[in-house]
């Protein structure tokens, strides 16, 4: 065939990925400040006015210059050209910055309770719940990374968004084996140096962590309590304060995580996966269900594999 002739045929279109479908989490997340939803952004770093709190695990990466945060009472200098990873459900306020107009700055926001499900983590979720800040090493990440989960995310593709979400898991594993540079220490490392609001927080971690290494057995509000030797009510009220959510309606958003990622990774049946996600009934199960997810199990996993 000639060189004229193929010119001259004229060019396939390209085939368009599938739209994205809405993802049936949007409003599972919308509905309170202890879990955030999935997002990633990038823009000129800037000063915060006040101090926040959100249901995230955040990441931060300064392309240039460096920013100071006043995190929980401690102080946190951020660098340029390494990942940065702290709770973000502990107040933290940007409070100087030394950066030209050409610095950008990137966040990821990985909803808390996915953090918290990931496993192999090890001290790595240890250092982060305790409120402790970290820095990553080079190897795990680099900016050309962080600029195509950007464009992951922005493209609307919930599939593209769930690959950048497993591909922050993995990074994370590495994390655990490889090490990781400590910004500002963990209470369980750093005793008694941090601010007055510190201790309470100390207190929600640990109920935070009982609820989910024992996610699938039935947990009382005195059970948790216990835990860390509080009384009922006030370890409720203080549960509150910190996280934004009660602790039975974490306990039940903990579980309905834990089944959504059944429904995904295994050949369960539906009728046992509650079980296996510590709902006591399977009536209990598809009420949550459906009142998070907006359908029952079954639709969510034949949506998933058609």
């Amino acid at each position: 065939m000639t060189l004229e002739a193929t010119a001259s045929r004229p060019a396939r279109p390209r085939e368009k990925a599938p739209r994205p479908t809405p993802r049936p989490d949007r409003s599972f997340y919308a509905s309170g400040k202890a879990f955030g939803r999935f997002g990633i952004r990038m823009f000129p770093p800037q000063l915060m006015p006040h101090p926040h709190s959100h249901g995230h695990i955040e990441f931060n990466w300064l392309t240039a210059g460096s920013m100071d945060y006043a995190f929980d009472g401690g102080p946190v200098r951020v660098g340029p050209h390494r990942l940065v990873a702290f709770w973000a459900g502990i107040p933290h306020q940007t409070v100087r910055l030394d950066a030209d107009e050409t610095a950008r700055q990137l966040n990821i926001y990985l909803p808390m309770d996915a953090f918290l499900e990931m496993p192999q983590l090890g001290r790595l979720t240890e250092t982060l719940m305790g409120g402790g800040v970290i820095q990553l090493a080079p190897e795990c990440i680099g900016l050309e990374t962080l600029e195509r989960w950007h464009m992951d995310y922005r493209s609307g593709n919930s599939l593209r968004s769930d690959l950048v979400r497993a591909e922050i898991g993995t990074m994370f594993r590495r994390a655990a084996i490889t090490g990781w540079d400590t910004l500002l220490p963990a209470w369980v490392e750093k005793s008694g140096l941090r601010s007055r609001t510190a201790s309470p927080v100390r207190y929600v971690v640990r109920m935070v962590r009982h609820i989910v290494e024992n996610i699938t057995d039935p947990l009382s509000v005195e059970e948790i309590a216990a835990v860390v030797g509080l009384h009922p009510n006030y370890a409720t009220n203080l549960f509150t304060k910190v996280m934004h959510i009660s602790i039975r309606k974490f306990v039940t958003r903990m579980r309905l995580i834990r089944a959504r990622s059944l429904l995904f990774d295994s050949n369960l049946a539906v009728a046992n996966i509650a079980f296996h996600a510590g709902f006591s009934s399977q009536t209990q199960f598809y009420e949550h269900f459906r009142k998070a997810y907006g359908m029952t199990p079954s639709q969510m996993r034949r949506n998933e594999i058609g």
